[in-house]
């Protein structure tokens, strides 16, 4: 079992927002420039907390998104986009690429929940299916 918080403002764009140039008649697809800089900030923090083996087997992962809470109450759910599926795509993303797992095709339940909060940031929690 792995569990942290990342603190932090958590990014808003997504893996959903690709953007598309055609080059020599053809389609190409690109991350613009803001979710490259959500790339990086994630996977910065995620390497801190990146287990020493890689997982290889079925995980669930529980994810709770901590918005800066601004006019909201503590802990109220946030209702408005981004969409919990987007966010998470990245982050799963974020997560092959610094070596949480092979492939997050290994997350076979996920818990994911977005609130206003202080302090904001990502909390992740990792426990194999065995352990359920």
């Amino acid at each position: 079992m792995i569990e942290f918080f990342m603190p932090m403002i958590p990014p808003t764009c997504t893996h959903q927002e690709k953007k598309v140039a055609v080059i020599k008649g053809k389609p190409v697809f690109y991350d613009p420039p803001e979710v490259n800089q959500a790339r990086i900030k994630l996977c910065g923090h995620l390497a801190k907390h990146k287990p020493e083996k890689m997982y290889n087997c079925g995980v669930q992962l529980i994810t709770k998104w901590c918005f800066p809470r601004e006019k909201h109450q503590q802990g109220e759910y946030r209702i408005t986009k981004p969409d919990t599926d987007n966010l998470q795509k990245l982050l799963k993303d974020c997560m092959t690429t610094v070596g949480f797992w092979k492939d997050d095709a290994l997350v076979a339940s996920e818990i994911i929940e977005k609130f206003w909060a202080d302090p904001p940031g990502i909390y992740i929690l990792i426990r194999e299916l065995a352990e359920l």
